[in-house]
């Protein structure tokens, strides 16, 4: 196509685009020896009628990460909590992630779909995730979370409220606190109280201090539980701080 143009001065970019244009359709038009048919009629054939449309949406490249549902059913991303259903809970999942949007995939099957959040420590939580005795969860607050804790035991309840004042927002120790108040349906309430207490005295605020601890407890020889009076510290807050 350059050839024919080669001695022909141009004096602005439409007039080369219209030249190579006009050189492009006989080009096209040209019957090839080679199959007895010009490219044109070979595309119009053969390739024009398995083209997809154009996509409604542009292209949005998407970053994936693998991670496991944590026990009250959130998925983290950048420091961003995502529900799933409540029934893979611990199972792997795939995060597929947009600039727009947050898909989580197991075993290729799409089972939640979000806006995507940029608030650390947020939750971004659907109802219908919930298993139906957990859903009163989606409001839950500190308050509701001391309550909890106090039905288990004064330790508990102090290391929930340390938990609670241990991070900037109390928002973001409610995934802790949840993780540690659902061990009491597994754990019996002394052995729960001796670990938050080991917990306090470590001044470690996390579920996994706890979890480690009563595993330990477990394989322990059974030991009177002597009930313990909190002194007072400045960790300690009750329930109307939170209103």
């Amino acid at each position: 196509m350059i050839a024919p143009l080669r001695k022909r001065t141009f004096f602005s970019l439409a007039e080369i685009n219209r030249a190579i244009l006009e050189q492009l359709n006989l080009l096209n038009n040209k019957v090839m020896l080679a199959v007895g048919r010009s490219r044109r009629q070979e595309f119009e054939d053969i390739d024009q009628p398995n083209l997809r449309p154009i996509p409604e949406k542009p292209y949005e490249y998407a970053a994936r990460k693998t991670a496991r549902v944590h026990i009250d059913y959130h998925v983290e991303f950048e420091k961003h909590y995502y529900s799933v259903p409540y029934i893979l809970v611990h199972q792997e999942v795939d995060i597929h992630v947009t600039e727009h949007m947050v898909e989580v995939f197991h075993k290729g099957k799409s089972i939640a779909i979000h806006p995507r959040s940029f608030k650390h420590g947020g939750f971004s939580t659907l109802h219908e995730h919930m298993p139906p005795n957990h859903q009163f969860m989606d409001q839950v607050n500190a308050k509701q979370l001391l309550h909890w804790a106090e039905t288990v035991g004064p330790q508990t309840a102090a290391f929930i409220n340390a938990t609670l004042k241990s991070r900037s927002f109390p928002e973001q120790a409610y995934r802790c606190c949840l993780g540690i108040l659902s061990l009491a349906k597994k754990y019996p309430n002394p052995q729960i109280e001796l670990a938050c207490q080991a917990a306090l005295e470590a001044k470690t605020f996390s579920y996994k201090t706890v979890k480690g601890e009563l595993d330990w407890l477990t394989k322990q020889p059974a030991l009177p539980v002597t009930p313990v009076t909190l002194p007072a510290h400045a960790n300690i807050r009750g329930e109307k701080y939170y209103q």
